[in-house]
């Protein structure tokens, strides 16, 4: 695997993750009222949203580079 292919996997499992995240952050606030559970929620899925531009980026910036 290239160095490029784990990086757009790596980017790819971070966005999974944040996502997921963002959900049980903001699923929790929905059930218990946490406000802090909110915050990490919506920062996670900022968060997340971030990772996609710079992948996007990374992408279109690495298009010729090797494998993947």
């Amino acid at each position: 695997m290239s160095l490029k292919a784990f990086h757009l996997l790596f980017v790819a499992a971070s966005v999974i993750l944040a996502f997921g995240f963002g959900a049980w952050g903001i699923d929790a606030y929905a059930s218990r009222g946490e406000g802090g559970s909110l915050v990490l929620g919506i920062l996670s899925i900022l968060f997340g949203s971030a990772l996609v531009v710079y992948g996007i980026r990374v992408r279109t910036k690495l298009k010729g580079w090797g494998a993947a």
